[in-house]
């Protein structure tokens, strides 16, 4: 961002911002801020409410929800009114280099993102500045890093719950209590972990096919006049998230696996891998994935029809 505003207030091209450039910079990059305000003002009563939000980025073809508009305006609401005036619209932004409200609606996509554990989202689409100063490698890394915090962090959660899938019946009434008393008897504290290795490892060749099989769909299905319709962004979304589900489910059968085994049953994944290998085969690393293949696919396309810029 420091280098756009450089480069944008730098009118001379001399390779220096002197103090001229800077103001007279900061004086027209608020008023593109202004009618950037403008145009989210519907009512013109010098106020963005969330509705205003949802309203005017449905007008470009985007739609969310009013909370996710809520929270849009928090992250810019100083007073906590819930709703943004001018000063704090433009304290806000004055040092974003956006120039208008495509730019931020995109910075807005970017910051708001929140990883949501196995949940495949679809990789946000990066425009061709950020593919050329490598600032799409930065936000994949920084959202792959957010992720394996995350799992780790809720990864006891996560076999307690495959533990009642699998181990829960009228014989063995297993609650959260009496679940994780059973995992801390049976592996001690480092079993809480079990199978988070392989969720962790996932991540990083899950989003980079993700990202990279969603670009190709895109350019296949790109219309003549070089426009993308909702239509076919919900196809790429889709098969971009099955292409990627395909590609890393033997990681998800190992992951599974790992959790509901017993203490010393697997030295690790490399070990589980091969015992499942000699004794069941090759199929065995894609046992239910037609039934995870049917809900990935609506909920990535439709994932992307929603969030897409």
């Amino acid at each position: 961002s420091q280098q756009k505003i450089f480069k944008a207030g730098d009118i001379n091209q001399d390779g220096q911002l002197d103090f001229e450039e800077f103001m007279q910079y900061l004086k027209e990059h608020e008023k593109k801020m202004k009618l950037a305000f403008k145009s989210l003002d519907k009512n013109n009563d010098g106020k963005i409410e969330a509705s205003e939000v949802v309203q005017s980025l449905k007008i470009l073809g985007i739609n969310i929800s009013e909370k996710q508009a809520e929270k849009i305006l928090q992250s810019i609401d100083a007073d906590g009114t819930m709703t943004v005036d001018w000063n704090e619209w433009r304290d806000h932004f004055m040092f974003n280099p956006a120039t208008d409200i495509e730019e931020i609606i995109r910075y807005w996509k970017h910051s708001t993102v929140l990883d949501i554990g196995d949940s495949l989202t679809v990789p946000d689409e990066f425009t061709e500045e950020e593919k050329k100063t490598g600032q799409w490698w930065k936000q994949l890394l920084a959202g792959g890093v957010a992720g394996a915090v995350s799992r780790t962090g809720t990864a006891p959660l996560d076999r307690l719950k495959v533990m009642m899938q699998v181990h829960g019946s009228k014989s063995n009434k297993m609650n959260i209590a009496s679940g994780f008393k059973q995992m801390l008897k049976e592996g001690g504290v480092r079993s809480l972990w079990r199978g988070n290795g392989v969720n962790v490892v996932k991540i990083a060749p899950e989003t980079a096919i993700k990202f990279w099989a969603y670009e190709q769909y895109k350019k296949i299905l790109t219309k003549d006049d070089g426009k993308l319709g909702t239509v076919e962004r919900f196809i790429s979304g889709s098969l971009a998230g099955a292409t990627a589900q395909t590609s890393i489910y033997p990681m998800e059968v190992l992951k599974t696996r790992l959790a509901v085994g017993k203490t010393g049953q697997y030295s690790g994944m490399f070990d589980c891998a091969k015992k499942i290998l000699k004794r069941e085969g090759l199929k065995a690393f894609y046992k239910g994935y037609i039934p995870n293949i049917l809900g990935i696919i609506p909920y990535a396309g439709i994932d992307l029809a929603v969030y897409e810029v």
